[in-house]
């Protein structure tokens, strides 16, 4: 089996390592109830959702999706709860602890884990099999001991920008696609002097996604995996710690922009798009907002490098818009019919592209490859390789990526090795499965 296709049956296992963004890009759901929905006035089934995305979509365009639904199923409304990320995510905790879930909810896969053990959201796997929906053109699924409780319906992808001026005068040719090209094309970059610096790390406790984003994805983007059969396995690992060590020596360089213990993954892309970084791994989502911030700025964006001599799938990090089902809800069957609408080809292809993500179906295709060469070279990328996000499922996961930022950061600070960076860092994980 290909370490591709290794990762990808993880889908399927106890916890899903695998499911296709960040970025990009996650955020959670507003105000209204959370007492899932109800019966209209005239006996039709009225359908909470509770999302964040509705917020972050242009004007109008999300509300137009969701009554194509409701025109092609009749006897069925849906209310949208929509709001910022954060205060979403407040809700559907609060909602996830009383029993009080909307209908159906956005959800970032790093809560999917504790809903499911606390039994808050339904078993997927079953609502498709009681309506016949074919998951083969799912991109992915997130499950828990063999069951789905979540599906990815748009993914924004992580892959690496380089600045093609710094690069330039640095005397860098193209983009790097070997950890050594990385490392001399850094090295080379941070030598133009005048603060300027190879490349840039996030590693904030207080936001440790840059764990998940900037140090993990050196791993899957060499087909490694940090879990074995869903168990942490950062030990006795060679990929794991072939990863690890390139992070740390990177940093021994010297060619690691200052100030990564408290940047967050804003800082990340300030720095960037003020050109005072040659080259970063971020959201897909970040394209536009980078471009409207410094129109001047001529960046590329290629694959995460991988190991040297490596030649197989490369894994590229993503963050989901991912969707599930509330177990409260009276109407699990209409909520089904919901989260397959957007999942079907034709929305999920108008979503994907409002959204400037790629889709959750494998039929899809977002409209903006044709029209934006940085995008259809993303898209490119994500077609070559695989979504690879393996905190994505597992219990406390922002929790699991702050305890090893503490570890990375005493590893950076020259207070350990990156063995023993790896040696603490599992048994802290081991005491959290």
């Amino acid at each position: 089996m290909s370490n591709g296709a290794r990762m990808r049956s993880l889908v399927t296992g106890r916890v899903a390592a695998i499911a296709g963004i960040s970025a990009l890009a996650l955020t959670a759901c507003g105000t209204g109830g959370g007492t899932g929905g109800s019966g209209g006035e005239d006996g039709d089934v009225v359908l909470e959702f509770a999302q964040w995305w509705e917020p972050e979509l242009p004007d109008g365009e999300f509300r137009a999706l969701i009554d194509q639904f409701e025109e092609e199923n009749p006897g069925i409304t849906v209310e949208l709860l929509s709001g910022p990320y954060a205060s979403t995510k407040e809700q559907v905790l609060a909602g996830a602890a009383a029993g009080t879930m909307s209908d159906v909810v956005g959800l970032d896969g790093a809560w999917v884990n504790d809903f499911a053990k606390q039994g808050a959201i339904a078993d997927l796997s079953a609502l498709m099999d009681e309506d016949g929906f074919d998951d083969s053109q799912l991109v992915s699924q997130v499950a828990v001991d063999g069951s789905t409780y979540m599906i990815p319906v748009v993914n924004f992808v992580y892959p690496m920008f380089t600045n093609d001026d710094l690069l330039s005068q640095a005397g860098v040719t193209a983009p790097p696609s070997t950890r050594t090209e990385f490392a001399d094309a850094a090295q080379q970059i941070t030598a133009l002097g005048d603060n300027t610096y190879g490349w840039v790390l996030p590693l904030s406790l207080e936001a440790p996604n840059g764990v998940q984003n900037d140090v993990m994805s050196w791993v899957w983007a060499s087909g490694g995996s940090m879990l074995d059969d869903g168990q942490p396995a950062l030990t006795d690992n060679p990929d794991v710690e072939s990863g690890v060590q390139f992070v740390a020596d990177l940093w021994e360089d010297g060619v690691v922009a200052p100030g990564s213990f408290t940047m967050k993954e804003q800082d990340k892309v300030e720095e960037f798009t003020n050109g005072r970084v040659g080259m970063m791994i971020d959201s897909l989502a970040h394209v536009t907002t980078i471009q409207e911030a410094n129109p001047d700025l001529q960046f590329s964006i290629s694959a995460i490098p991988a190991e040297d001599g490596y030649t197989g799938e490369r894994g590229i990090p993503y963050a989901s818009w991912g969707i599930g089902v509330a177990e409260n809800s009276e109407h699990k069957a209409e909520a089904m019919k919901l989260v397959e609408f957007l999942l079907s080809t034709e929305t999920n292809t108008q979503l994907s592209s409002i959204a400037n993500a790629f889709p959750g179906n494998t039929e899809s295709v977002p409209d903006f490859v044709e029209d934006n060469e940085l995008f259809a070279t993303a898209f490119e990328i994500y077609q070559d390789g695989y979504p690879a996000n393996e905190f994505t499922g597992l219990p406390v996961a922002e929790e699991l990526m702050r305890q090893f930022g503490e570890q990375l950061q005493k590893t950076l600070n020259g207070d350990q090795s990156v063995d023993d960076l790896l040696t603490n860092a599992q048994q802290e994980w081991e005491s959290e499965f």
